[in-house]
């Protein structure tokens, strides 16, 4: 008669296979992203035909440039916002920028504030602040993040979860987001509250960054209590391959559709693809699979702005 195995004997076999087959998913994913990431980097980004030298419009309430990946200048009335600057052709050494940034920094005017939603080298980029230190007049953190950044002229707060800070009438709170917060892997155990989005109030305007972020129905209705008039939802879309990995912390176009309405936003502008190599998809896929959902929904149109690199749009005039 063969001896069954007793049940901690199979739980830890189980465990180590399930250990072993993430291990070869995960060698595969980084050969595969690393390998994408050399071929990139010997043609460089694409080039932007007409890219914005004057951003700042005279005759607009609430204007959205996409700049690329999670960096947006926003215009509330009289006030520029930029969310994670990253201007250069690369992050982290390895993941080339697939197309240049839609604005450059030499055209970016002064800005009344910056916000940083983690420190991950995609969101936070000190040669981007470097190049455009002498424009910021205010940056926001998450808890923790004042460690990473160095030191710089302009006036920098940190805001933990449904805090908020204001400025001459300009109003960031932090609010929660579903990501890691750390920047070098071996700071995790303790950069456990360091990733925020946030919300931006203006003359009555409301704009929501989520910066980075994974899905949590409750999250997204706990913002909407908050603030139940958001104008404009800046959601990110990718990376979505694989999606055993990429769902843990990132939403796909379909979650990004499910928090837009349970935000019960007027707008939506994806953000955070096509910009970096950051996962085994194709450029072109999650914007095409937006499209799809979209469809499928039968949402009206103008509620999603599927802006390309460079593309500035007045939602308020």
């Amino acid at each position: 008669m063969t001896a069954r195995p007793r049940p901690h004997r199979a739980l830890l076999g189980a465990l180590v296979l399930f250990m072993m087959l993430g291990a070869v998913v995960a060698c595969s994913t980084t050969y595969r992203v690393l390998a994408r990431s050399v071929s990139a980097m010997t043609t460089g980004p694409r080039h932007v035909a007409h890219r914005v030298r004057h951003p700042k419009l005279e005759k607009a309430r609430l204007a959205v440039l996409w700049v690329g990946h999670a960096t947006a200048l926003i215009q509330l009335d009289d006030r520029l916002l930029l969310t994670d600057p990253v201007f250069t052709n690369s992050v982290g050494q390895l993941s080339p920028r697939l197309v240049e940034p839609g604005l450059s920094p030499d055209a970016l005017p002064p800005v009344d504030a910056v916000v940083v939603s983690h420190m991950h080298f995609d969101h936070l980029s000190h040669e981007s602040l470097d190049r455009i230190a002498s424009k910021i007049r205010w940056l926001v953190l998450p808890t923790g993040g004042l460690v990473y950044l160095g030191d710089y002229p302009f006036r920098v707060s940190e805001l933990g979860p449904w805090q908020a800070h204001e400025l001459d009438g300009l109003r960031i709170t932090a609010v929660p987001a579903k990501h890691a917060g750390w920047r070098y892997a071996l700071d995790a155990p303790w950069m456990t509250r360091s990733a925020a989005g946030y919300v931006i109030e203006y003359h009555g305007l409301v704009v929501y960054f989520a910066g980075d972020t994974g899905f949590r129905a409750r999250m997204f209705r706990d913002i909407a209590r908050r603030f139940p008039h958001i104008d404009l939802a800046l959601l990110p879309i990718a990376p979505i391959s694989p999606p055993v990995f990429m769902r843990r912390r990132h939403l796909d176009p379909a979650q990004a559709l499910d928090a837009f309405q349970l935000l019960g936003a007027r707008r939506f502008v994806p953000i955070h693809f096509d910009t970096f190599i950051n996962s085994t998809g194709e450029p072109g896929d999650a914007p095409a699979l937006l499209r799809q959902e979209m469809a499928r929904r039968q949402l009206p149109p103008g509620r999603v702005l599927l802006l390309d690199v460079g593309e500035q749009r007045v939602l308020v005039p």
